[in-house]
């Protein structure tokens, strides 16, 4: 089956500070990231992990380069047209939940489908079905801190893909989870992204969930090479 290039990082770079104090991060990167593959981003702290998901997720500009997702040319966006690719096209999870404390699993996995415009309606059917894959429709009406580690980030995973987006960007997403916790929370994000057909590029510390990934990656004297 062909796999169509969702995601694709051409000569970017990221540099930080100014003169002589000028950090180069990101030097002439080059990335392809493809529908139903899973790819872990496997690279030292320090070396630009982050500041790359930042990039490809059209968080940050970069200095130079592209960034094209589902084959539109993003750099020339405007920020209101950034926003909206965002919105619609990248899913994000990162290593804290960042869930809303004040609303219901249900109802954080509502939010991005109301900002986007689906009524209640719709957008609890949907996040019921999105509980329901994630093996916690039963925690649905529970806030964060009624819930463990784990269900949690399957909560984050779950409002990360509410709007059906063709990416998701996760960095370290089970870094605060005990190795057995973290394996569960990877079986369900592997089973979303092989069902879903969605690309998925996963920072990560962890080793064993690296080598169940399709490849892996890393990032070498500001490039990404393969692992």
């Amino acid at each position: 089956m062909k796999r169509n290039v969702v995601l694709q990082l051409s000569g970017v770079e990221r540099h930080y500070g100014q003169g002589d104090t000028r950090l180069s991060i990101l030097k002439s990167a080059d990335f392809a990231l493809h529908s139903g593959e899973i790819v872990a981003l496997v690279a030292p702290s320090g070396t630009g992990k982050s500041t790359l998901l930042h990039v490809a997720g059209l968080l940050e500009h970069p200095d130079a380069g592209e960034v094209t997702i589902n084959g539109h040319a993003c750099e020339g966006l405007s920020d209101e047209k950034r926003t909206a690719v965002r919105r619609s096209d990248i899913g994000f999870v990162y290593q804290f939940h960042h869930l809303l404390p004040e609303f219901s699993a249900l109802e954080n996995i509502m939010m991005p489908q109301l900002i986007s415009g689906l009524s209640r309606k719709e957008a609890s059917v949907r996040a019921a079905q999105l509980l329901d894959y994630m093996r916690i429709g039963h925690r649905a009406d529970h806030r964060p801190t009624e819930l463990s580690g784990g269900e949690q980030q399957r909560v984050a995973i779950a409002r990360a893909v509410a709007n059906a987006p063709l990416v998701l960007l996760a960095d370290e997403p089970t870094g605060n989870l005990d190795p057995e916790t973290a394996h569960y929370v990877f079986d369900a994000l592997e089973a979303l992204v092989r069902q879903s057909g969605l690309a998925a590029l996963i920072a990560t510390h962890n080793h064993d969930l690296a080598a169940r990934m399709d490849r892996r990656v890393t990032i070498n004297d500001g490039k990404v090479a393969e692992f």
